[in-house]
């Protein structure tokens, strides 16, 4: 199988870090557990636009680095700094655009708890084109994902999902000062 994954990258970190009980996740581990588990060939991980900066410039090398493809999304001049990532219609073109120019990949792994994917999913399911979609944190999934069937998502905050993929301190490099997010 060659499937490909769409992170919708806001999501997944607001999802993990932004709870009662912040957790980070472990870029290099998550991508083997993808790659593993799921069979993923390329991971495109979207961003929206943010200040550049050194700080910034790091966290695009530690995404690359992992073995992620970053995917920007583009805003108007007059919105830059104003809007938070929203890269929901990118991604879904992106796989739409992918399935119309007949690439050569096999199904979809989403990584968002965002419900605005829904339609999507169920166009990927109806085709036999999607594998699964990642939740970051199962309390704040989109509850227009009810009806689909427990063989097509999964939590990334499930207790053996999460071991599998966080980053912790005794796995960071001693030579690193900051922690990647």
């Amino acid at each position: 199988m060659r499937n490909y994954a769409y992170i919708d990258g806001q999501n997944l970190h607001l999802g993990t870090t932004g709870i009662e009980n912040p957790w980070h996740i472990d870029l290099g581990r998550f991508r083997a557990y993808l790659r593993e588990k799921y069979h993923v060939e390329k991971a495109f991980y979207y961003l929206g636009y943010v200040q550049e900066g050194l700080k910034i410039e790091h966290l695009y090398e530690h995404i690359q680095s992992a073995g992620f493809i970053l995917v920007f999304r583009q805003h108007n001049a007059a919105m830059v700094g104003k809007k938070k990532g929203n890269v929901d219609s990118d991604i879904i073109f992106s796989v739409m655009k992918r399935i119309y120019s007949k690439d050569d990949f096999d199904k979809v792994v989403l990584v968002s708890g965002d419900g605005d994917y829904k339609m999507l999913v169920d166009f990927l399911i109806e085709e036999n084109r999607f594998e699964k979609i990642l939740f970051p944190n199962h309390k704040f999934r989109s509850s227009l994902y009810k009806e689909i069937g427990a063989p097509y998502f999964s939590n990334l905050d499930d207790k053996d999902i999460r071991r599998k993929i966080e980053w912790t301190q005794a796995k960071k490099s001693p030579s690193k000062k900051k922690r990647a997010p």
